[in-house]
């Protein structure tokens, strides 16, 4: 069965935004102050659409980073805050100066992953030295589901999917 390592990540992560969008909206919801955030220190404005519902009715960006912190801990868990800040920081610029890396925003990636957990698809845990949130199996039936969907639909429009994904990266 296809996996989250099969396919795209980008077409994962915008079929898994519109499935916790549809499914999950009640508990995966942004906070008041997501609109008026940036969604990293590399950033120099706010994202256009709002955290909630993009102004065409498809999930906010909010969705979007779900999406991918789930997608992120389904590949690397059992993963941390601080790891996945690394993750989604950036080149902040300076000005006259050269650009230094930052860690991208804690409050974001904190809030998004205990919404998560109160859905059911991630959990805490201990293995070992290593502590973090992984995937549930439930999270991990999701994940392999809508992964399933796309590389059978990638599968029909093409013969030979490892070319298409080449070509998506060249």
């Amino acid at each position: 069965m296809p996996s989250a390592y099969d396919v795209p990540g980008q077409l994962l992560v915008e079929r898994l935004a519109r499935v916790l969008f549809e499914k999950y909206r009640d508990i995966i919801k942004p906070p008041e102050w997501a609109n008026f955030v940036k969604t990293g220190p590399d950033r120099e404005r706010l994202p256009d659409d709002p955290a909630d519902i993009s102004y065409d009715g498809n999930p906010g960006w909010w969705y979007y980073r779900a999406a991918s912190i789930l997608r992120q801990v389904y590949l690397k868990g059992p993963i941390g805050v601080s790891r996945l800040r690394t993750r989604y920081g950036g080149i902040r610029k300076r000005g006259m100066e050269p650009g230094r890396f930052r860690k991208g925003y804690a409050k974001i990636i904190r809030t998004i992953l205990q919404q998560l957990e109160q859905a059911g698809l991630v959990m805490k845990v201990e293995k070992d030295k290593r502590k973090g949130r992984v995937v549930t199996p439930e999270g991990r039936s999701l994940v392999d589901k809508v992964s399933s969907e796309i590389y059978w639909e990638l599968r029909g429009q093409t013969a030979n999917i490892i070319q298409y994904i080449k070509q998506l990266t060249e």
